[in-house]
């Protein structure tokens, strides 16, 4: 390597990476498929800053959440081809300009610098054009389509519309464009000091809101609290665990309900915490030890397969949190709208209904069972509860809940309370 090799590597190397250019990359690797924006967030920015790794997120979900709609902006501004790299980076500026509201100059000069020369006027010109028509098209925004307004699928937007009405479906849509917040739920079993821009949910004790721009990581580290969103609540509230209980809670990774549970308990309870999935089991296993668990066991199991001899009618309680099309966390999950085809609602009703007479099997005679998801979809609701209960008589619902996002203001969850008949 010669010797201005050698110094321009050295240079690179020390140069702090632009996070523009990082929101840049990460966009352009999602497109290929196979990997979680978060994923690509949280592999790209670990040299960054916390300020810019802050500005890395909001690029690119901002970005994803808003995707259609920008595209059709960009289609507005230049009616024609365009490599894919040149789109990814006019939507990343249109994303400054009319989604985290960047200054004008900032947003267009930063990203024109990012650009290679065969396409640096391109870029420079259709943002500067879309500044110039701002007013146009901030004044379109309520004539589009709901699916473009709300950067959301037609057949999804429709679906929505079916069964839950325009009104409600709309204001679905818009909630779901939205930058969520964080939240955070307090470990009774080992409380931190409440930071003084911590804003308490008044409705939900032991619940706050946390600022936007970075978390507390020590109390994270050391347990005193749990990152995790409120209508994560409805399905612990519905199982009430007790103090001497056995319980399983069966689709467990990461452990936010299972930390739930013993916050709840004050830790008095045995249980077992299972997931399908043996590379999430050491987070699994961390995060309950730090919540101050005592009597716990991590396990690997599939529920999807029959519930092994030694557990058959062994727990009081049951929580089943199966996989599901995350449709009620879209706000959250950037990418699952994108992913999400019609036909996988019919394939996760398949697969739900599966696991939950399999998991059936643990709870005890008396005992109680809740079945939920993360979804909205009555399919994979009420209708799996309804299916399962067809055909396991020995069983009735005692509760439901459907948490819709727009409602709560948090994410969108269901939860069924079912009780197991004494013999």
């Amino acid at each position: 390597m010669s010797v201005e090799s050698k110094k321009n590597k050295r240079n690179s190397s020390s140069t702090p990476a632009n996070p523009r250019r990082v929101a840049w990359n990460c966009l352009q690797r999602w497109e290929q498929g196979g990997v979680f924006a978060e994923t690509l967030i949280a592999q790209s920015a670990t040299a960054l800053s916390a300020q810019n790794r802050a500005l890395v997120q909001a690029l690119v979900l901002g970005t994803l959440r808003n995707l259609r709609w920008l595209r059709h902006l960009c289609d507005a501004l230049r009616n024609g081809r365009l490599e894919s790299s040149a789109r990814w980076l006019i939507l990343l500026g249109l994303c400054q300009l009319y989604v985290l509201h960047k200054p004008n100059h900032a947003a267009v000069s930063e990203t024109v610098s990012l650009a290679p020369p065969r396409f640096r006027g391109l870029v420079n010109g259709v943002l500067r054009s879309a500044v110039a028509r701002r007013e146009e098209f901030e004044d379109e925004v309520s004539r589009l389509s709901p699916g473009i307004r709300y950067s959301m699928p037609d057949w999804l937007v429709q679906r929505w519309c079916a069964e839950f009405g325009e009104q409600e479906a709309e204001k679905m849509l818009a909630w779901n464009v939205q930058t969520p917040p964080v939240y955070a739920r307090i470990n009774p079993l080992n409380p931190p000091e409440i930071g003084a821009d911590w804003q308490a949910l008044s409705d939900i004790p032991g619940w706050y809101r946390l600022p936007a721009g970075g978390l507390p990581m020590d109390d994270l580290k050391n347990g005193r609290i749990y990152v995790a969103d409120p209508s994560t609540r409805h399905s612990v509230r519905l199982l009430a665990p007790q103090p001497g209980e056995r319980v399983l809670d069966a689709c467990a990774a990461p452990g936010g309900k299972s930390v739930a549970m013993l916050g709840a308990t004050h830790g008095d309870i045995e249980l077992l915490a299972t997931d399908a999935e043996e590379h999430r089991l050491p987070q699994l296993r961390e995060n309950l030890q730090r919540a101050g668990g005592r009597n716990i066991a991590v396990q690997l199991h599939d529920w999807s397969s029959p519930c092994p001899q030694q557990w058959q009618g062994r727990f009081d309680a049951v929580l089943l949190d199966v996989p599901c099309s995350n449709s009620g966390v879209l706000q959250r999950r950037v990418d699952a709208r994108w992913r999400l085809q019609p036909n996988e609602f019919e394939r996760l009703a398949d697969l739900q209904l599966r696991i939950i007479s399999c998991a059936a099997a643990a709870v005890r005679p008396g005992g109680r069972l809740v079945y939920s998801t993360c979804s909205i979809d009555r399919q994979e609701d009420r209708a799996v509860v309804e299916a399962f209960l067809s055909t396991h008589t020995d069983f009735r619902l005692v509760e439901d809940y459907l948490a819709l996002p727009h409602r709560e203001q948090a994410d969108g969850a269901y939860a069924a309370l079912l009780l197991k008949q004494e013999y």
